[in-house]
């Protein structure tokens, strides 16, 4: 019997790459884009255009669609559920539930919602392929003994503050923290953090000890370095095995191009 996955989809270019690895693995898709989702409908079955405080729509046309499973894909912003317009009774509810407005939260609010309808949420990473970057350097250049030790400065806070469900990026310079990363997002973070430590700063993102990915998936791509090389920062590092690194071989270009240092850490 053929499998049915809803496919939440926010922006960026991943959710097109997890609904192809989706379908590849025998899923039928049907994909609800919020806001323009590029080339998502070439994998997908169906595509239903959706908005953040419609959420009764969504849970009628999941159980329409048969649907069984609920995939979350692409980056959605917090400043989209607090600046809102005017939520429907579903997203109302899930949100009281919810309490405070944090991932975890959030994510036990959602499942119940789901469970209700006898639809799993699943765990992002069986769909990234390759994607999860690795531990060691990628870039041409490696991080000087003093950028590695604002790299290992730069993990243990960026976990603190991913443990405390704040943010998952930081942005250091001579073990000064410039930036910590709140509900902004991780591109406004290291703009500010550059802004703050100037030439030479290093950024980190990490995840949370116990991260949900059936959640949200910690995520750097090509605007990211390009924000950061922009910038004058000379290292870019994420916790290996855990953060998404989106179109790497672009990333490498661009910081191989700026001379900046690309790596993963354990």
């Amino acid at each position: 019997m053929e499998r049915s996955l809803g496919l939440i989809c926010g922006a960026g270019v991943l959710p097109a790459r997890m609904a192809g690895e989706a379908r590849r693995q025998g899923w039928r898709v049907v994909a609800f884009t919020f806001g323009e989702v590029p080339g998502v409908s070439a994998h997908a079955e169906r595509t239903i255009p959706s908005r953040l405080n419609e959420v009764g729509v969504v849970l009628a046309a999941l159980e329409h669609e048969r649907v069984g499973a609920v995939l979350f894909s692409g980056k959605f912003w917090m400043q989209d559920f607090l600046r809102g317009n005017r939520p429907d009774t579903a997203l109302a509810e899930i949100t009281a539930q919810a309490g405070a407005m944090v991932d975890t939260n959030l994510v036990q609010a959602v499942v119940a919602t789901l469970g209700q309808l006898d639809i799993t949420l699943l765990d992002q990473r069986p769909f990234l392929g390759d994607w999860l970057g690795g531990n060691g350097c990628w870039s041409a250049r490696a991080p000087t003994d003093a950028e590695w030790a604002d790299v290992r400065r730069g993990l243990a806070v960026a976990r603190l503050v991913a443990d405390a469900g704040v943010g998952q990026t930081v942005v250091v310079k001579r073990g000064a923290v410039a930036a910590v990363e709140a509900i902004e997002g991780t591109t406004e973070t290291i703009r500010r953090g550059i802004t703050g430590a100037g030439v030479g700063a290093v950024v980190v993102k990490a995840a949370a000890r116990d991260h949900d990915y059936r959640f949200d998936m910690p995520t750097i791509g090509p605007e990211t370095i390009e924000i950061a090389t922009a910038g004058g920062a000379t290292v870019v590092a994420v916790e290996a095995e855990r953060v998404l690194v989106l179109d790497k071989e672009a990333c490498l270009r661009i910081a191989n191009g700026a001379g900046m240092a690309l790596v993963g850490v354990e």
